[in-house]
């Protein structure tokens, strides 16, 4: 397990409910960040114009589902609800990683997809909540397979009657 999910885990204790425990985490911004971010030249400035309108239109999409985006964030699958959470910088590895706040919350009822794709070095999540798709770059050795399990038994939890 990546150090900073331990970081965020520990760190996000304050802001669950009672008996809610954070599954999986990850450090994550909006989709374009990368190329927002980018240097060099006029390309480099073409290139980070297109990545913050790309950012832009996750953010926005994301804020008409109910979830606010933060940047940088850790996007957090509890037992209940997918969380975004206020971050500071961290540097590498989860140095200088502190949680902050919670941005946003949705039941895990709410989400109706999270799926990822390869990004150069890391992966991109499209997460689909209440109907509506938004995008989130993870960094490299975040736990996305763990968020989309954590959302998969959350559902399968919900499908299921329960028989007592």
């Amino acid at each position: 397990m990546a150090r900073s999910e331990d970081k965020i885990k520990a760190g996000a204790r304050a802001l669950l409910e009672p008996g809610e425990e954070i599954l999986a985490a990850a450090c994550a911004r909006p989709r374009g960040w990368t190329q927002a971010n980018a240097r060099g030249g006029v390309d480099g400035a073409i290139s980070g114009a297109l990545g913050a309108k790309k950012m832009g239109g996750h953010v926005e999409a994301a804020r008409e589902a109910g979830f606010e985006l933060g940047s940088p964030m850790a996007l957090a699958a509890t037992n209940r609800r997918l969380l975004s959470i206020q971050i500071s910088n961290p540097v590498g590895f989860g140095i200088g990683l502190k949680v902050k706040h919670l941005i946003s919350a949705v039941p895990l009822a709410e989400v109706d997809a999270i799926e990822s794709k390869r990004l150069a070095a890391g992966k991109v999540l499209t997460a689909t909540v209440r109907g509506v798709p938004f995008k989130l770059e993870i960094g490299a050795g975040g736990n996305v397979d763990g968020i989309i399990e954590a959302h998969t038994r959350a559902r399968n939890e919900l499908a299921t009657p329960s028989h007592h």
